[in-house]
């Protein structure tokens, strides 16, 4: 009997901690427009990413992208897939198996767990973009690289588009730090308005 008591409490705890995070999330969302988020400080690691992509708790943030912006997806709820928006419902990505391909924002989510494409953005909703960055990206289309799940992945070709030679990355994480680096602002990952596109 003891093991559906125990179940009932792992239950509510697990609520208990969802409804914290949702609410941490919805502080973050009221303070992002505030002047202490428009700080931007590269030498804590903290303050690289101040919204990261959920599907699990709500955005309410929706953002236009522009050309040359960085969108993303989820996979399996722990992992991120990107790719550089280059206008006409069209994102090039690099697949799992090295092809560097243009999809519709349908296709890029249709494999992944993720429902929803986010758009890196500052604390204004202001989509994050370069125009170069969606040239390159077009420039690769239909070719194939080296993939490897560590040392070439969709990560890697996207900060490739923005930052050709630059040293190796391998993460979400990673990627975000050197987005905001670049732009110098914290990056806020809001839902990409696919009505607007």
């Amino acid at each position: 009997m003891p093991l559906p008591i125990f179940w009932l409490g792992a239950a509510a705890v697990s609520a208990l901690t969802v409804n914290e995070l949702s609410k941490d999330r919805k502080k973050q969302q009221s303070e992002r427009f505030s002047s202490r988020a428009k700080t931007f400080d590269d030498s804590t690691e903290e303050s690289s990413t101040a919204i990261y992509p959920s599907d699990l708790f709500s955005t309410t943030q929706k953002v236009k992208p522009d050309v040359g912006a960085i969108v993303c997806c989820g996979i399996g709820g722990v992992l991120d897939h990107t790719g550089i928006w280059v206008g006409d419902n069209t994102i090039v990505e690099m697949d799992g198996n090295g092809l560097i391909k243009p999809v519709s924002i349908q296709r890029f989510t249709e494999d992944r767990t993720g429902k929803n494409v986010f758009v890196a953005c500052d604390s204004n909703a202001k989509c994050l973009s370069i125009e170069i960055a969606a040239m390159r990206a077009i420039k690769k289309v239909f070719t194939f690289e080296n993939y490897d799940l560590i040392d070439n992945n969709c990560h890697q070709f996207v900060w490739q588009c923005f930052k050709p030679n630059d040293k190796p990355l391998t993460t979400f994480k990673e990627l975000n730090k050197r987005i905001a680096m670049h732009f110098k602002r914290k990056i806020y990952w809001d839902l990409c308005d696919v009505d607007g596109v």
